[in-house]
């Protein structure tokens, strides 16, 4: 019984100063933006799951396609049914590393240009993305952001010649992530 709770202990330890390299959301922001003289979509996704290493300098997301909302019902049922095929592929998935990232300083207050590179899954296919982004450390939280376009097409989305003229061929896409602590 002794042993047992010594190795219980050792673990626990071990997790948790695991723990305090890694920093997480599970309520991250991402949102898309279409833009055509025809029309403009955008969605917003805030149940994005996500974690940082600051030790390894690494970063995974996953999102689940049908938490993006719409401003009209009709746009999310199509993006859900006909585009993303939701039902089918129900996670967008990242995992990267930042470059550089050995100058971001986590024990002082700032602002830091990172580059973060790495592979994205969407819609049963993965791309290689490369993007800028920035980091803020401000009072024991970790600020992330980053902008970068996609093309629906790469992904193997196929937008139906009759609304082509409403889809841009390409996308904005926005991260704004709030990371805290792993506990």
């Amino acid at each position: 019984m002794k042993k047992a709770i010594i190795i219980i202990l050792i673990f626990g330890l071990y997790a948790v100063s695991n723990g305090q390299d890694k920093y997480m959301s599970k309520t991250g922001h991402v949102s898309f933006y279409s833009k055509t003289p025809m029309e403009v979509i955008e969605a917003h996704n805030n149940q994005v799951a996500t974690v940082i290493n600051i030790k390894e300098g690494t970063i995974a997301f996953n999102l689940i396609q049908k938490a993006f909302k719409f401003e009209r019902a009709l746009m999310e049922e199509h993006f859900n049914e006909n585009y993303m095929e939701s039902s089918k592929f129900p996670k967008c998935t990242f995992s990267g590393k930042f470059k550089d990232f050995d100058l971001v300083n986590f024990k002082n207050t700032g602002s830091y240009k990172v580059v973060i590179e790495g592979d994205m899954n969407m819609h049963g296919v993965t791309k290689h993305i490369k993007t800028n982004g920035t980091i803020d450390v401000k009072n024991g939280k970790i600020y992330g952001k980053s902008k970068f376009n996609i093309k629906p097409e790469d992904y193997g989305i196929q937008i139906p010649g009759i609304v082509k003229d409403k889809i841009a061929s390409t996308m904005e896409i926005s991260v704004d992530i709030t990371y805290v602590p792993f506990k």
